[in-house]
């Protein structure tokens, strides 16, 4: 495996940095100030936000997560995986690059399964950035770390399907942009397990879908993306609205989940190398019991484990990207599902450090510790939760001794 980054991507490294130290971290707090001075935090995004977005396309620094040199960059797996790591740093930056979740997941949808009108109608607004979407699969009312526990339903009826459920942790469902949601249900009960779902289109201003409540993570609101419960009662769309096919909806998530798994993980060691840069530079201008925190012993040691921590992390899940680049998803299942146990609890004891060094500071807004913590922890559970993937990771391997 060589792991050297191509001309391409170190090129875009350079950009990447110069951009984020230009314009990102000295625009978080900008970006803070002008949402909770509006009226409303549902009702408008941040104007610094359209101002950053517009700079990032002008620099070609858009849509960079898209392997299709149709649509986006053009990158492997293995080259974008940097690139995501340096947006990972912030909370703010993925949405600038047009890289942020559930948006990327649901173009890969598109491009992938998508017919040629659903492309045009959804996919083009969203790879310019004008729209935004969110992915309803998750429910309150059944363990939805079992998918075929779904019970919400899409019943085709003439021209047109009925779809009834409620769907909740909708990420991006608040957003005054929303105006598409990729909604997961059951179509055939009596098909084969793995056969019974499927994902449809449904425009979020269609009569009977409603945002009952938006939901706080750690009691950050993530207004205005936000993260939302929402109930579809009878809602119909035209029959056009299906992907790929009835019964295909286990299989689009699985197509789904790959790149997204990888592109969580990338962020997470982003936002891991950051917390460790902070807590360096805040124990050389702290002191305690008569020498500076740098100097004392039980910091080194933090320092230290978070350093190999996060080089662990970020080997592994470059081999997870080589992997998925030249022998294919499916070949590395194992690989995907140890990242995505891996990057979130790394990312969460190096940033509990870090806190620690900062003391009262670290748990408070004024530093962006807190906020990545809450999210590293809350990544434990998305695209399937820790005790999922180690299960299939365990059987994998009792496979190899049959």
């Amino acid at each position: 495996m060589n792991f050297s980054y191509s001309e391409k991507t170190l090129g875009l490294q350079k950009k990447l940095h110069h951009f984020m130290n230009t314009y990102i971290y000295t625009n978080e707090k900008t970006y803070e100030e002008q949402l909770n001075h509006q009226e409303d935090r549902w009702k408008k995004v941040p104007p610094i936000m359209e101002e950053l977005k517009k700079k990032a396309k002008a620099e070609g620094l858009w849509n960079l997560f898209l392997p299709s040199k149709e649509y986006g960059a053009g990158l492997s797996n293995l080259e974008y995986a940097p690139l995501c790591e340096i947006m990972g740093r912030s909370v703010i930056a993925p949405e600038v690059f047009n890289c942020s979740a559930p948006d990327t997941g649901n173009m890969e949808v598109l491009v992938n399964y998508g017919s040629e009108e659903q492309k045009k109608q959804w996919l083009e607004p969203l790879l310019a950035g004008h729209i935004r979407s969110c992915f309803a699969m998750t429910e309150p009312e059944i363990a939805s770390s079992d998918a075929t526990n779904i019970e919400s339903s899409i019943v085709k009826d003439g021209d047109e399907y009925v779809i009834n459920g409620r769907k909740w942790f909708a990420s991006g469902a608040g957003d005054p942009r929303c105006e598409i949601s990729i909604f997961m249900g059951k179509n055939d009960p009596t098909a084969k397990v793995h056969e019974q779902q499927s994902m449809i289109l449904v425009p979020m201003d269609t009569k009977g879908v409603k945002i009952e409540r938006m939901l706080p993570v750690f009691g950050y609101d993530h207004a205005p993306h936000g993260h939302g419960e929402i109930v579809y009662e009878n809602v119909r769309v035209p029959a056009s609205n299906i992907i790929w096919g009835e019964g295909k909806g286990f299989a689009i998530a699985q197509g789904r989940l790959g790149p997204g798994r990888i592109h969580h993980c990338m962020r997470l060691i982003g936002a891991a190398e950051r917390a460790l840069e902070e807590m360096c530079k805040r124990v050389h201008l702290r002191s305690t019991f008569g020498k500076k925190l740098a100097e004392q012993g039980v910091i080194q040691e933090w320092i230290a484990e978070s350093r190999i921590d996060i080089e662990q992390a970020r080997l592994l899940t470059l081999k997870a990207a080589y992997m998925m680049d030249t022998v294919g998803n499916k070949e590395a299942k194992a690989e995907i599902a140890m990242i995505k146990v891996v990057a979130p609890s790394m990312a969460l004891r190096v940033i509990d450090r870090a806190i620690q060094a900062f003391g009262g500071a670290g748990v408070s807004d004024d530093f962006t510790l807190a906020s990545h913590w809450a999210n590293s922890r809350a990544l434990r559970l998305a695209d399937g939760p820790d005790e999922v993937h180690r299960s299939q990771i365990a059987k994998i391997e009792l496979r190899k001794y049959v």
